[in-house]
C-alpha cells in the first residue's frame, strides 16, 4: 500500500508536479530537476532506499506505488487529492524492461503482460484519473517518457517495443483530447541514457555510438531529459502541445 514519507503537510504554495518511477536513473534526474521549482511527488516500487535518498537530497515526498496496478493508482491520486489542492504536472517515467532478453520467438506471455501493465495501462489510466483533475482545475500539463524503441525494432526485447509505441500513441490521444482545455501533454523519447537499464549492454552501446549510431557520439545522460522536462514544466512549449522531443543524439535522423 502506498505510505507519503511525509504525511499531514499542508499544500504547498508552489506547483505540484507527480513524478513516477523517480527513485533511479532518467526519473530521479527529472524529479531532482523539478525540485528547484515544484513541490515534488515522487514514486517508486522497489527500491525504497534510493527512494529515501531522492526525499534527503531534494525534500520530494515519496509514495510506494506500483503504477501497474489499478488499486495502487487508485491510492495514489487519493492521497494526492487530500493533501494537495492542485497538480501542475505529471511525468509519466516508470517503466521495465524486460526481466530477460529473449529473441521474440523465446519471449514469454508473462513477460508481455508484465511490460504492458507497468509501460503502457498502468500511465494511460493513471493519465485519465490525473487528466479528469487537471480539466476542473482548467489547466496542467502531461509528459509521457517513451524511448526510440517506439519505433526501433528490438527483436530481443519486443515486449518493450510494443509498450513504448503503445505509450506514444497514449500521449498523441491525450495531447489531441486535452487541448482545448488548456492541458498540454507531450512525449519524450530517449535514446540511449546512462541508467541502470543499459548497464548490461553498455560497453556494447558505447561501441556502437563511436561507430556512428548517433551523430552525437556519447551516451545520453538523465539530467539530458530533465532539461527537456524543465523547458515543458517552465511554460516554454505551451504552444507545442503534441509535440515528441527527442532527446537521443540525433538518432531519429535518417542520413544515407
Amino acid at each position: 500500500m502506498p505510505k507519503p514519507s511525509t504525511p499531514n503537510l499542508p499544500p504547498p504554495n508552489k506547483p505540484v508536479a507527480l513524478v513516477t518511477g523517480a527513485s533511479r536513473g532518467i526519473g530521479r534526474a527529472i524529479a531532482v530537476e523539478l525540485s528547484k521549482s515544484h513541490a515534488v511527488v515522487a514514486t517508486y516500487r522497489e527500491n525504497q532506499d534510493a527512494a529515501e535518498s531522492l526525499h534527503s537530497e531534494t525534500g520530494a515526498e515519496i509514495i510506494r506505488s506500483d503504477i501497474g496496478s489499478s488499486r495502487d493508482r487508485d491510492e495514489l491520486v487519493a492521497q494526492l487529492k487530500a493533501k494537495y489542492e492542485r497538480l501542475d504536472l505529471l511525468v509519466n517515467n516508470a517503466g521495465i524492461a524486460p526481466r530477460e532478453r529473449r529473441d521474440m520467438l523465446e519471449a514469454t506471455e508473462s513477460s508481455y503482460d508484465e511490460l504492458l501493465a507497468t509501460n503502457l495501462k498502468g500511465p494511460h489510466f493513471l493519465t485519465q484519473q490525473i487528466a479528469r483533475w487537471m480539466l476542473q482545475q482548467r489547466h496542467g500539463r502531461i509528459v509521457f517518457i517513451t524511448s526510440i524503441s517506439a519505433y526501433t525494432a528490438s527483436t530481443n526485447r519486443a515486449e518493450y517495443c510494443i509498450s513504448k509505441a503503445g505509450l506514444s500513441m497514449s500521449a498523441a490521444l491525450f495531447a489531441q483530447r486535452l487541448a482545448a482545455e488548456n492541458v498540454q501533454v507531450f512525449e519524450i523519447r530517449p535514446g540511449i541514457i546512462r541508467t541502470d537499464m543499459i548497464s548490461a549492454v553498455e560497453k556494447s552501446y558505447e561501441d556502437k555510438i563511436a561507430a556512428g549510431l548517433a551523430p552525437q557520439r556519447r551516451i545520453g545522460e538523465p539530467q539530458d531529459v530533465a532539461r527537456a522536462v524543465r523547458a515543458i514544466a517552465d511554460g516554454l512549449l505551451d504552444y507545442s502541445t503534441g509535440q515528441v522531443i527527442d532527446v537521443d543524439g540525433g538518432f531519429h535522423i535518417r542520413s544515407l
